[in-house]
């Protein structure tokens, strides 16, 4: 079978239909919702909590532990203002107010990897509970949502399980080319 220009550039026959992006269909998701309003919810959490609960129990610490209770809040409330960003941006493309392009120029201002707390430096263990969780909570969003970043901005294939190759298509090909159409 001859190949035929799209007019998209891909090499497919005319009239044969795009894959469907991955990345696309999961910004449109009860998932990403779902992802969106928690990450949105453990914001407000964490504000609320370091403005009022956390500066009590931050007062009692031993000094090893205000320094690491200063140095955590400060790394987490910069993680969850990164991950909302990213949040904001994948929304605002899905609602069309704004193109893949400008977010991805945008995105390149967002800090997404390689924001880590350790969770076993000096004073960890003495630091309040619901801070520790919070810290916890904030890297499983953050890990979510890199391995989102690497589905929707690397255009992997390997990544976008829908634009994997079907298997029966590759087969129907070879059929259709060896007995024509």
């Amino acid at each position: 079978m001859a190949q035929h220009d799209d007019g998209a550039g891909t090499g497919r026959p005319a009239g044969q239909a795009q894959p469907v992006s991955f990345a696309d269909k999961l910004v449109g998701s009860n998932a990403f919702h779902d992802l969106f309003e928690h990450g949105m919810t453990l914001v407000e959490e964490t504000a609320a909590y370091l403005d009022f609960e956390g500066r009590d129990a931050a007062k009692d610490l031993p000094r090893a532990a205000a320094m690491a209770y200063a140095t955590e809040s400060m790394r987490l409330t910069t993680r969850l203002m990164q991950l909302a960003s990213w949040l904001l941006l994948q929304r605002a493309v899905h609602e069309g107010e704004m193109t893949l392009e400008q977010a991805a120029q945008e995105k390149a201002k967002v800090r997404i990897h390689g924001l880590s707390s350790p969770s076993h430096g000096p004073g960890w263990d003495e630091l309040p509970p619901r801070l520790r969780e919070l810290v916890e909570a904030s890297m499983v969003l953050q890990d979510r949502v890199q391995r989102l970043d690497t589905i929707f901005y690397t255009g992997d294939p390997k990544d976008e399980p829908e634009a994997a190759s079907n298997p029966v298509a590759a087969h129907m090909a070879r059929l259709t080319d060896a007995f024509g159409s």
